[in-house]
């Protein structure tokens, strides 16, 4: 089904081939601005022409922290072309992950904004030269991108240079948002980033006739992979939104005809509860994939009931998988896609594993392993990490837990470092978390396990209630009494106005352990 590793495509050859075949064909839209294959193909080769120029080579890094935009994935084309690697940064990230990432990865080239809101990066970058002093070139894309843009093509430096790309070299290191432990760097090939939207294609039946909306942060799996390259492969066009609200979300649905739209809960969830939603026809839209965090069921509910037209679709995936592994099948209802994960799309194989690494009976819990064309190459410069997560045989440990059904569909049970045992029994948040979000008060939840004197560890849930509704911690445990075993009811209920959030938009749960570990 897929080429050979070292001799398939790369991000070049993919775009060549496409320009070579539907030139005038628009490949990106991000409001009034719009750009063909060839514009982009043309783009990026004046842009690897000055990052030759710039002295860099096959196998050095730059960095890319900008908003959805079309320079963003100009640069990415350009670099990918040449053998370049790009180190895909957060725009909103500040002094500290910038300086540990930047350092980490070895960055020779930061391309980034000059501004954002109020954070000027001129300024920030002038007082932080010092910190990262493999940091040769600034380029600032709201400014300098036009001059980039003009290169004169040195037409046999670059040939020379995309002659040395191989589909086997990284393309991309990205970060993982640091929920446990420093960040780590995830190197996703060429062959990988392709393999993984291929899958992901081929589940979805994607065609050139696509319109997918281009939301998620380039800057992670969602967006470069899931996005932008499925798109590349089906030939496909994106509409980019520099960043995400419910209101432009809506009307770039409906001004686009987009047929494609993905999100986290959290975004679905604002745009339902947007007061203009019936003011927008979002009856283009054929597959709405939900994905990054778990979906209540009332939620996939409501979905379904206002995309009218979508085939709902969860969608599994982690950087270390350079983009999806796990969607639904075609015909699951929104209670099926609300319970599981999915199933493995084309080119992925899963096994569940014991703590020993054996597999588990029909049935049983344990970790789910992953393996396909689509596993990243490991860790940039952590052996140990890479070793512990890349296991032999091609397999990649997803530190998720998950039990499978007769008809093989996986249930996520909890991340393996989530879990806690209250009174001697295995709790996974996510069930209580599922629970919670049942009631109409709450709209998000989340849950920790903290210590306790007489049951060893006992659970703690933070909740985030919806506007106009009130309810009590008392009512919230007798709720979940109601619904779940006794030791899987909570013992703390915690009230918040808003809960922390990682840049893929999960909970950052290190934080709430963090933030109950200085108050003890």
């Amino acid at each position: 089904m897929y080429p050979p590793l070292d001799t398939g495509p790369t991000f070049h050859t993919e775009l060549a081939a496409t320009t070579h075949a539907q030139p005038d064909s628009v490949f990106l839209r991000c409001g009034a601005t719009s750009m063909t294959y060839a514009e982009l193909d043309d783009a990026s080769a004046r842009i690897a022409s000055r990052l030759l120029n710039m002295g860099l080579r096959p196998g050095d890094r730059i960095a890319i922290a900008a908003l959805n935009q079309p320079e963003w994935l100009a640069v990415f084309f350009a670099a990918t072309r040449i053998g370049v690697v790009v180190v895909m940064l957060n725009a909103r990230y500040r002094e500290a992950e910038l300086d540990y990432m930047l350092n980490h990865s070895g960055a020779r080239g930061v391309f980034t904004l000059s501004k954002l809101d109020t954070f000027d990066y001129v300024a920030f970058y002038s007082v932080v030269a010092q910190q990262i002093p493999m940091v040769e070139h600034i380029v600032y894309l709201d400014d300098d991108y036009s001059d980039l843009a003009s290169t004169a093509i040195d037409t046999d430096a670059l040939h020379a240079a995309e002659a040395a790309v191989s589909p086997t070299n990284p393309a991309a290191i990205l970060y993982t948002s640091g929920t446990t432990g420093r960040p780590k760097g995830a190197v996703l090939t060429h062959a990988s980033m392709l393999a993984a939207a291929r899958g992901e294609l081929d589940h979805l039946d994607l065609t050139r006739d696509d319109v997918l909306v281009g939301n998620m942060p380039l800057n992670h799996v969602g967006g470069i992979t899931c996005t932008i390259t499925a798109a590349l492969l089906a030939r496909a066009s994106v509409v980019l939104m520099p960043t995400f609200s419910p209101a432009d979300a809506l009307e770039t649905v409906a001004a686009s005809r987009a047929t494609i739209f993905a999100g986290v809960p959290a975004m679905y969830a604002m745009m339902l509860a947007h007061p203009d939603i019936d003011r927008h026809d979002l009856d283009s839209i054929r597959v709405a994939i939900i994905g990054g965090a778990n979906a209540d069921p009332s939620l996939c509910t409501a979905i379904t009931a206002r995309f009218r037209t979508a085939r709902l679709s969860n969608l599994y995936g982690l950087s270390e998988s350079s983009g999806a592994c796990l969607l639904s099948a075609v015909g699951d209802d929104p209670a099926t896609v609300s319970s599981t994960l999915g199933v493995p799309i084309p080119g992925v194989e899963v096994r569940i594993a014991d703590v020993d690494g054996a597999d588990v009976t029909p049935g049983a819990d344990g970790e789910l392993l992953i393996r396909g064309a689509g596993v990243a190459a490991g860790y940039w410069q952590m052996p140990d990490e890479t070793a512990s997560t890349f296991l032999p045989d091609g397999w990649l440990a997803t530190g998720d837990i998950v039990t499978a059904t007769p008809d093989g569909h996986l249930v996520l049970r909890g991340r393996s470092k989530e879990m806690y045992i209250q009174g001697g029994y295995n709790v996974y948040p996510i069930e209580v978390e599922n629970i919670l979000t049942t009631h109409p008060a709450v709209a998000m939840a989340a849950g920790i396990g903290i210590p306790d004197p007489v049951l060893g560890e006992i659970g703690r849930y933070y909740v985030l209630t919806r506007p106009d509704h009130d309810v009590t911690a008392d009512e919230l445990i007798a709720h979940c009494r109601q619904r779940l075993a006794d030791y899987k009811a909570p013992k703390q209920i915690v009230l918040v106005d808003d809960l922390p959030m990682t840049p893929s938009g999960k909970v950052a749960k290190s934080q709430l352990q963090q933030s109950f570990s200085r108050k003890v």
